[in-house]
């Protein structure tokens, strides 16, 4: 079903209505705390992702005046290929994945984008005939976008090893998510192939995304919440320090412990003496200073204490 006289189906325009309204979201949770990245990544994803529903929804369509039916082909397909393009680029910086370094700045533009603009950018215009850039044009990532997935999948075992589970919780189930969303874009080369219909390609590429964002809303919502719990708990027990530094471990997310733990290691206690004043075990303090550290994105003392704003004369 068709709606507002153009091309695009009644799905794609539901879907895309309800990226819209996450959108603002996403932006605004990266606005609070610019300094994570991941946000930052992710909205450019998002964002990413609606404009390839609007053009590949829209276009092409005859009725388009102003729009050639020849850019408007190359603008519906450039998106797919730009949106595909992005993926390991993504996990690359916001998983901190090395292995994918090589895919993300050399394999994607060789195996991807080159056949774009050869065959869509150049070939297309010069022959007029879709189907054959199509032809052409999808033999390349046909065979490498398994390749790239396998390589996502290889890169996230490597990222998180089986000893590492209990600091990266988080993370790895955020991986897994993304990279199940990630997985139906491999059908894309087959769905130009067969030519199938609108709403099952957007059915394919979306669903993943949205049930993602959703749940990274609800997560957020939850964590607001428990943040001004535990402050009003810090601010109770008289434990509450500077307000620079207090921001900083609630927008990197750490719990009460972990500020705790943070709070004494930036100080210079030793983890005995840490877990002295904590009544934990060494161990357990070095745990949880591994784990901090990998939420603030930082792998010592000192570059810990400018993440989070510590400010303390006493300190070694």
């Amino acid at each position: 079903m068709l709606v507002l006289n153009s091309q695009m189906h009644l799905l794609t325009l539901l879907i895309l209505t309800l990226e819209l309204m996450m959108l603002p979201f996403v932006l605004w949770y990266y606005y609070t705390w610019p300094k994570d990245k991941t946000r930052l990544w992710y909205f450019v994803l998002l964002a990413l992702l609606i404009f390839y529903n609007l053009t590949g929804g829209l276009f092409p369509d005859p009725d388009i005046e102003l729009i050639p039916l020849q850019v408007q082909n190359i603008i519906a397909y450039g998106t797919g290929f730009l949106m595909a393009s992005y993926f390991p680029y993504y996990f690359y910086k916001s998983f901190h994945l090395e292995r994918l370094r090589r895919h993300a700045l050399y394999g994607v533009p060789a195996c991807l984008l080159v056949p774009y603009l050869i065959f869509f950018c150049t070939l297309y215009p010069l022959s007029g005939n879709l189907d054959l850039a199509i032809n052409l044009g999808m033999i390349v990532p046909l065979i490498y976008s398994p390749v790239l997935l396998y390589a996502i999948l290889i890169s996230i075992r490597e990222r998180f090893k089986a000893n590492d589970l209990a600091l990266y919780p988080y993370g790895k189930a955020e991986m897994r998510a993304v990279y199940l969303a990630v997985s139906p874009w491999v059908l894309m080369c087959i769905f130009s192939y067969l030519r199938v219909s609108q709403w099952i390609e957007v059915l394919a590429t979306n669903i993943g995304f949205i049930t993602i964002t959703a749940l990274f809303m609800i997560r957020s919502g939850r964590r607001e919440r428990l943040d001004k719990h535990r402050k009003l708990e810090l601010e109770r027990s008289g434990t509450l320090l500077n307000a620079e530094f207090m921001e900083r471990c609630e927008n990197y997310h750490l719990s009460k412990r972990e500020i705790q733990v943070a709070r004494l290691h930036c100080e210079g206690l030793t983890y005995e003496q840490i877990g002295e004043n904590l009544f934990i075990g060494k161990r357990t303090v070095d745990t949880y200073v591994q784990r901090i550290y990998f939420k603030t994105l930082v792998n010592n003392k000192i570059n810990l204490r400018k993440a989070l704003g510590y400010e303390n004369p006493a300190t070694p």
